[in-house]
């Protein structure tokens, strides 16, 4: 006996809950399924990242002093010596307007220095290039740099780095 399909008051054909149960139905439930709990799990994601956070505070406008830094007594408490004075034609005692802080040389054409100006942090100043009060960085050797008016000219200044100690 052929029974009509029954509708419901929807107008969508009505099946068993057996019906849905079937192996081609089973994959959309369970991807529904797990987009459920992803939701749900982001939700409370959320709500325990509102509920734990601690009221702003605000940041002082002020920024910290910055901390003068004596070098020369820094290379005495590491070890080094202090730089002996000679009479030349350039004068190796640097005004206390230049201090030398590090040198890398690359053969005699290149180089750069670490040069700290009226007790400024230190910038590095490649060969050729000009420092505070008019001067240029002329050349770089291993423990030396020497400073003039332009590239051309003799250098007036010529700044050392102190010699380090050897360890017994």
């Amino acid at each position: 006996m052929n029974k009509a399909p029954a509708f419901g008051h929807s107008g969508f054909l009505m099946e068993s809950p057996a019906a849905l149960q079937t192996a081609g139905r089973r994959g959309p439930t369970i991807a529904a399924g797990l987009l459920w709990l992803a939701a749900g799990l982001s939700a409370g994601y959320w709500v325990l990242l509102a509920w734990g956070r601690s009221p702003v505070t605000p940041v002082s406008a002020m920024a910290p002093a910055q901390v003068a830094v004596d070098t020369a007594s820094v290379a005495r408490s590491l070890g080094a010596i202090p730089a002996a004075v000679s009479t030349g034609a350039v004068a190796s005692a640097a005004p206390p307007r230049y201090s030398l802080l590090g040198v890398v040389a690359v053969g005699t054409r290149d180089g750069a220095a670490l040069i700290a100006v009226d007790g400024q942090p230190p910038r590095p100043y490649r060969l050729g290039a000009s420092l505070d009060g008019g001067l240029v960085l002329q050349s770089v050797s291993r423990r030396a740099v020497h400073l003039g008016p332009s590239l051309e000219a003799p250098a007036s200044v010529e700044l050392t780095l102190p010699e380090t100690a050897t360890p017994p």
